[in-house]
Order: structure tokens, then C-alpha cells, then sequence
């Protein structure tokens, strides 16, 4: 069975994963370069690495974090319109062109990070998503 709507929720969470591995790749080595053994470290989080690692490395954190937050709320919604079998025309579209915004998103936060580019994709994203969960209410009731 083919269900074209859940392709793109596929692809954003393939994306998310390339952004861990990225996020990984990046900060291994600025542990190390801060004198951070983690064979010897006892607790802790992402979180605390703020102050010691450079503004740069963390972006990508950054954005892993945000691909878990406002996307399963998107995750939901795919499911609902595949679901009440309206997974495809603007559903589709919207569906395409909130991954590819959330993906330039990630792009643009984990490179130059400038707010004056990154908060309008994250205001477009959100309002595709906010038609596609309008979508999903009015299929459901």
C-alpha cells in the first residue's frame, strides 16, 4: 500500500537523523579539544555544554532539539490526513513544502544561524503546518 503523504514525514525523520549524526560529528571533537573525557564523565546534559562549547558547535544541538519539538506535532498531522485518506493534492504539497522549509531551516541554523533568516522560515513552516492541521480537523469531524 502506498500512502504519498507519510514520504515526507520519512524524509524529515532520515533529515533528523543526519542532523544527530552531524550534531555528533561536530561536537566528539570540540569535547576533546576541550579537555571533556567522557569515559570519565559522570551525568550532565547537552544543556551544560552552553558555556563551554563555541556558539557554532552547539548550533547543530540546537537544531536537532528543534526538529524534535514543533515536527511531531507535524508527525501527528500526516498521520491524520493518511489516516482519514486525504494524504495527497495540497495535503501532499504542504506536506513537501513543510519538510523542505524545516530542512532549510536546519540549514541555515546550523551554518550562519542569523535570526533574521531563520525566524521567517520558522513562522512559514509554521503556518503550513497550521493548514495542514486545519486540513486534519475538518476530515475528522
Amino acid at each position: 500500500m502506498s500512502i504519498p503523504i507519510l514520504a515526507p514525514a520519512a524524509v524529515l525523520v532520515f533529515w533528523s537523523l543526519i542532523m544527530l549524526v552531524w550534531m555528533a560529528a561536530t561536537r566528539l571533537p570540540a569535547l576533546k579539544k576541550a579537555g571533556i573525557d567522557l569515559s570519565t564523565s559522570v551525568g550532565g546534559r547537552g544543556q551544560d555544554l552552553e558555556k563551554v562549547l563555541p556558539a557554532h558547535i552547539n548550533w547543530k544541538a540546537h537544531n536537532y532539539a528543534h526538529l524534535m519539538e514543533q515536527p511531531t506535532i507535524f508527525y501527528a498531522t500526516v498521520a491524520i490526513l493518511a489516516l482519514a485518506g486525504v494524504g495527497s493534492g495540497i495535503n501532499l504539497a504542504l506536506a513537501w513544502a513543510y519538510v523542505v522549509i524545516r530542512i532549510v531551516h536546519s540549514l541555515v541554523q546550523a551554518t550562519f544561524n542569523r535570526v533574521a533568516v531563520r525566524f521567517p522560515l520558522f513562522m512559514l513552516s509554521t503556518l503550513v503546518l497550521l493548514v495542514m492541521a486545519i486540513n486534519a480537523l475538518r476530515a475528522t469531524l
